[in-house]
């Protein structure tokens, strides 16, 4: 199993971004797959899930109307589009395989992608 993020960067407050996590060594519309990050200094948060099917979403309320979780299983990626983003939104974003259906229980991480948000 192999979870690859990119699309991180240095962002202005206010800008947006589109992170991708490429999956391989599974077979990837079987899994909820998530969105975690880690501010500096800070501890994990969860950010987002979506189901296997991409048809059902969620949010933590920090991120709700900002970001969108989204996948396409015949390409094996997820990605997070995230807009009006904060100087609080800077951190280490990882994605996540679920392997408990969106209980949170992750077996597989990638190396994480960098958000840097700042004027």
């Amino acid at each position: 199993v192999q979870l690859a993020e990119s699309g991180g960067g240095l962002v202005q407050p206010g800008g947006s971004l589109r992170l991708s996590c490429a999956a391989s060594g599974f077979t990837f519309s079987n899994y909820y797959m998530s969105w975690v990050r880690q501010a500096p200094g800070k501890g994990l948060e969860w950010v987002s899930d979506i189901n296997s099917g991409g048809g059902n979403t969620y949010y933590a309320d920090s991120v709700k109307g900002r970001f969108t979780i989204s996948r396409d299983n015949a390409k094996n990626t997820l990605y997070l589009q995230m807009n009006s983003l904060k100087p609080e939104d800077t951190a280490l974003y990882y994605c996540a395989r679920d392997q408990s259906w969106g209980r949170g229980e992750y077996d597989y991480w990638g190396k994480g992608t960098l958000v840097t948000v700042s004027s």
